[in-house]
């Protein structure tokens, strides 16, 4: 890698962004839009909104960050900029390290206002530190954006893009233990529960919700979560290939 060469990319896709004020106002937006309207759906029940709302604060991110990442990357495959990059002495793992940090930027500036929003404004009540409910939701919408630059290669239209929605997120927010405890469930259902990440991003945001001080199992969540957006990362840049020859 590169640093000269990620940044100029990292700055590239920002200058891009910066002129598309509907994608950034889906990106920081929607998670707080999504969070407000849960919060009054259990007005008349606060204690509710804080079991699910910090779990929600995690799970929200993930979904935007997934599928504006997997569309905006997808929308430069198909115009051609990705193969003019591709051209260049570029180095896959810049370009692939360039859009994530772009992309990360904007997931740092989402979750923090998601965050401080819950917390200050619609009086989301937790024991542990803002900063570590801050932590993971900056991890899962990391995780998001690695997972969207990923299925971004197997996707031949912005509709299919679309389509790995379904098949990658909402498994995850099925089996992750919101609306149910994931040791409840069948047997079966459990094991897989236990290698998707969106499940230790549920559990660590509520050791955040149950705890004061940071606990062993916030750490490993936390690095379960940070280690798969690597990995995603990883994979990603080994299939980013040129469509052409």
């Amino acid at each position: 890698m590169n640093a000269s060469r990620t940044l100029a990319t990292a700055a590239r896709v920002l200058a891009q962004l910066r002129h598309d004020p509907r994608t950034i106002a889906l990106l920081l937006l929607t998670p707080v839009v999504m969070i407000t309207l849960l919060r009054f759906v259990f007005d008349a029940s606060p204690r509710t909104f804080d079991n699910i709302g910090a779990s929600l604060l995690g799970i929200f991110p993930m979904i935007t960050m997934f599928l504006v990442t997997s569309i905006a990357t997808l929308r430069e495959r198909t115009s051609g900029t990705l193969e003019r990059l591709l051209a260049m002495p570029l180095g896959k793992a810049d370009l692939i390290a360039g859009y994530a940090l772009a992309f990360g930027v904007l997931a740092i500036v989402q979750s923090a206002l998601a965050t401080g929003i819950s917390l200050w404004l619609l009086d989301l009540d937790v024991i542990g530190s803002p900063w570590l409910l801050l932590l993971i939701a900056l991890l899962d919408a990391l995780l998001g954006t690695a997972l969207g630059l990923f299925v971004s290669a197997f996707a031949a239209s912005e509709f299919q893009a679309v389509q790995f929605m379904p098949a990658v997120i909402f498994p995850q927010l099925l089996l992750c233990g919101l609306f149910t405890p994931r040791d409840a469930m069948h047997p079966v259902l459990e094991g897989i529960s236990n290698v998707l990440p969106m499940s230790y991003a549920v559990d660590g945001m509520n050791e955040v919700l149950r705890h004061t001080d940071v606990t062993a199992t916030f750490i490993r969540d936390a690095t379960v979560v940070a280690a798969c957006a690597l990995l995603v990362l990883t994979l990603g840049a080994a299939t980013l290939r040129r469509r052409t020859t």
